[in-house]
């Protein structure tokens, strides 16, 4: 679990977080995060292995873990299985988390995505069954969820959404053009809401994230090869963490960031570079 030695936001105490695809990477870095920051969390996640293995591992640490005398209390996020390519099934959930939270949800971050083996093909190689998978995984799901959540927010005059970009479309990559299109396609709909639900206080902003340590992605994608060709265009010569990312989605849900909106965030240790 992430330390506590960094900031603590007393906005976020007592806050009603959703977070998606929160089982496991940069999700599961935001959610301890959240809960270290006394937030009321959903993690919302497919996987219910993982969500329950991150969740005992909060618990285990809140109990061993030296808190700041100044630190809120730990508490634990509530586990919501879906998937996010149904929409049925997404909406159902946004309504029962509503319901569970007393019909206010403060912070929606919507992180869920992927960029597997079946995202890695020239685009002479995309069918139109793989740019749906890809469309409906890393885009659909945000826009949707915003949609389910946005009016809770709108009726308490404040509320931040933080959506999870790449800088895929910034490289930009080769290696994954649909996912690519669906991160660039998130900046756009990050700035086009901003405008939309700004005037009743709502925040809308984004992160894109460059190359993330994540489990996954040393398991999958973190070659000596790819890790090298990596360190070698950042400025950072070391692999970035997913708390690293956690800290810039937390600031961006709290009161201190009350001024930011329809902005993205690049975490990516210089990669880009602009």
């Amino acid at each position: 679990m992430a330390s506590p030695q960094y900031t603590i936001y007393p906005s976020l105490r007592g806050k009603k977080i959703l977070v998606t695809g929160g089982a496991e990477g940069i999700g599961a870095s935001a959610v301890e995060l959240f809960a270290q920051q006394g937030s009321k969390v959903a993690l919302l996640d497919i996987s219910e292995s993982s969500a329950k293995a991150l969740i005992e591992s909060i618990q285990k640490n809140s109990t061993q873990a030296a808190q700041p005398p100044w630190a809120p209390a730990i508490q634990l996020p509530t586990f919501y299985q879906c998937d996010v390519t149904n929409l049925d099934q997404l909406k159902d959930q946004a309504k029962k988390i509503l319901d569970d939270f007393g019909g206010t949800i403060d912070v929606l971050v919507n992180n869920a995505a992927a960029a597997g083996s079946k995202s890695r093909v020239p685009s002479v190689g995309v069918t139109p069954e793989s740019w749906d998978f890809d469309i409906n995984v890393n885009l659909r799901h945000a826009f949707f969820l915003t949609q389910a959540v946005v009016p809770s927010m709108q009726k308490q005059g404040r509320g931040s959404i933080i959506n999870m970009g790449s800088i895929t479309w910034r490289i930009p990559s080769t290696d994954t053009p649909v996912y690519a299109t669906c991160k660039a396609a998130i900046l756009g709909m990050t700035r086009t809401h901003s405008k939309e639900f700004g005037e009743d206080g709502v925040r809308v902003n984004s992160i894109m994230p460059g190359s993330i340590a994540t489990e996954r992605q040393r398991k999958e994608v973190l070659t000596p090869e790819y890790e090298a060709k990596v360190l070698a265009a950042q400025s950072l010569k070391r692999n970035l963490m997913p708390e690293e990312v956690g800290r810039v989605i937390l600031f961006l849900a709290s009161d201190d960031s009350s001024a930011v909106t329809g902005s993205s965030y690049i975490v990516d240790g210089g990669f880009v570079g602009d």
